[in-house]
């Protein structure tokens, strides 16, 4: 799943973000009720994990926005206010679900999970380019008859290369992404993945590669013949 994740409190973020990541999911990370409405309605996502009291516009803005504009993202509230009136509020401005602050992430998974179930059309089940293809389900990457397991953290980036093919792909929203903001992981490490990826993309005989643009990042692209 694709996931916007907007949220404040940092730490929390944080916590989210990499309980989302060791799920196989790709996440977009921001803390701000401008920024969550700006990603929201340029981008597709399958879910939107959203905290009521974001500063600079406040969730409920956010979501009454985005629904007056026919964007039907399933949404999930956090939020540390526990009235009833307040949960019928964000109900009734378009949420799908309601978590009341302190969450257990476990249990914020099950309701992500839930809202798969509900939405099937709107998560795609394979992710092609190609003529390669992406199982989210296995981590296999195919070509024809032929296919190669991928470790995490190469499906983490196969799939944000797949979500955005012919587009340039910066180093440092590879890091973000999967390593996370406050990893002290040298930037190298991104090339020693789409080495690997390289190589396995070559294993199946793909007939799609990924360019580097020296300095700036990758692109998936198909090979010209």
């Amino acid at each position: 799943m694709r996931i916007l994740l907007a949220e404040e409190d940092a730490a929390l973020s944080n916590a989210i973000h990499a309980v989302l990541r060791q799920h196989n999911h790709s996440i977009d990370a921001v803390y701000s009720g401008e920024d969550a409405y700006d990603y929201a309605s340029s981008a597709i996502y399958d879910a939107i994990i959203l905290d009521l009291t974001i500063p600079k516009m406040d969730g409920l803005t956010v979501i009454r926005k985005l629904r007056r504009e026919g964007i039907a993202t399933p949404i999930i509230f956090l939020t540390a206010k526990s009235a009833l009136e307040d949960r019928i509020e964000g109900l009734d401005a378009g949420a799908d679900d309601y978590m009341i602050k302190p969450i257990y992430l476990e249990e914020l998974m099950a309701r992500l999970r839930v809202l798969a179930r509900r939405i099937p059309q709107i998560l795609p089940d394979i992710l092609s380019f190609g003529n390669i293809s992406l199982d989210p389900g296995t981590n296999l990457l195919s070509s024809g008859n032929d296919t190669v397991r991928l470790g995490r953290k190469e499906f983490q980036m196969m799939e944000l290369l797949l979500r955005n093919p012919n587009r340039l792909i910066s180093t440092n929203y590879f890091m973000q992404q999967i390593w996370g903001n406050d990893s002290d992981t040298e930037l190298n490490v991104v090339w020693v993945y789409i080495s690997y990826l390289r190589k396995k993309l070559r294993s199946i005989h793909a007939n799609v590669e990924i360019k580097a643009a020296r300095g700036v990042g990758y692109t998936l692209a198909e090979i010209k013949t």
